[in-house]
């Protein structure tokens, strides 16, 4: 028995061994907690179909109203609330913006988001979800009930900060950006591949910090593009706002 896991295509399977068998413990870990194959399987796999479904219904309401949904991810620290802070700024009387702000606990960023004209619909995994490290389609159809979309051109899920899981579970947005600090290290794509593959857009924060950093953006952006030549790149700091421009127009210009 292997470890379940999901590809980037949506296919899900074990990691076998057929040649060998590992004890529970030799030189590569504790495997003991995943000799539970074929049940783990079969429940993962109805975690995943539960949440597709969800995700179709989602989007289906936004496209009823008539409302672009964009999936707002990083790791902790990133920068992304800023950056939401100065979006919301920006879109205030252009573009009617509402948040679905994930966090597992707290209000923190929920409250940094308030008086920016946007509707703000918070998401505590901790309250209700056993605190999950991601919002999954379900969760994020409970707080769409505390959203006027008819009264919306955007909304933007805040992801739950994390470079793994919340790359894995569609939520029911029609686009999906990352924020990437530069404080991360250039490895990070090739380190995180699933999360950085399934974006149409990055942007590498914290651009201010550059001359003070012993960071290589060009070997960043190459590792980028061996796992998403595709990607859309900003340079922007939300500290300061600086390269801001580029990215509020791609955010405008696919919410209206």
């Amino acid at each position: 028995m292997g470890r379940f896991h999901r590809h980037d295509d949506g296919t899900e399977h074990e990691h076998e061994h057929p040649d060998h068998e590992h004890a529970a413990t030799s030189e590569h870990g504790d495997h003991s907690a995943y000799r539970t194959g074929p049940q783990r399987v079969e429940v993962l796999e109805r975690i995943f179909d539960e949440n597709d479904r969800a995700a179709a219904d989602n989007r289906a309401g936004l496209d009823a109203a008539s409302v672009v949904g964009v999936n707002l991810m990083s790791s902790p620290g990133a920068g992304k609330t800023t950056l939401l802070q100065r979006t919301l700024e920006h879109l205030e009387g252009r573009t009617r913006a509402g948040v679905v702000e994930g966090d597992i606990e707290t209000s923190i960023d929920a409250d940094r988001l308030a008086g920016y004209g946007a509707q703000i619909a918070l998401l505590n995994t901790g309250d209700g979800f056993g605190g999950e490290c991601h919002l999954d389609a379900p969760m994020v159809a409970r707080a769409m009930q505390d959203l006027d979309l008819e009264t919306l051109d955007l909304m933007v899920v805040e992801n739950v900060g994390n470079l793994v899981c919340p790359a894995e579970f569609d939520v029911g947005t029609h686009h999906s950006v990352m924020v990437y600090s530069i404080t991360e290290g250039e490895e990070k794509p090739l380190k995180y591949p699933v999360m950085f593959r399934s974006v149409e857009a990055v942007l590498v924060n914290k651009m201010d910090l550059l001359p003070h950093l012993d960071f290589d953006l060009a070997l960043f952006e190459q590792n980028l593009a061996q796992v998403n030549p595709q990607a859309t790149v900003f340079h922007v700091s939300g500290r300061t706002g600086e390269g801001m421009a580029d990215w509020f127009e791609w955010i405008e210009t696919r919410s209206t």
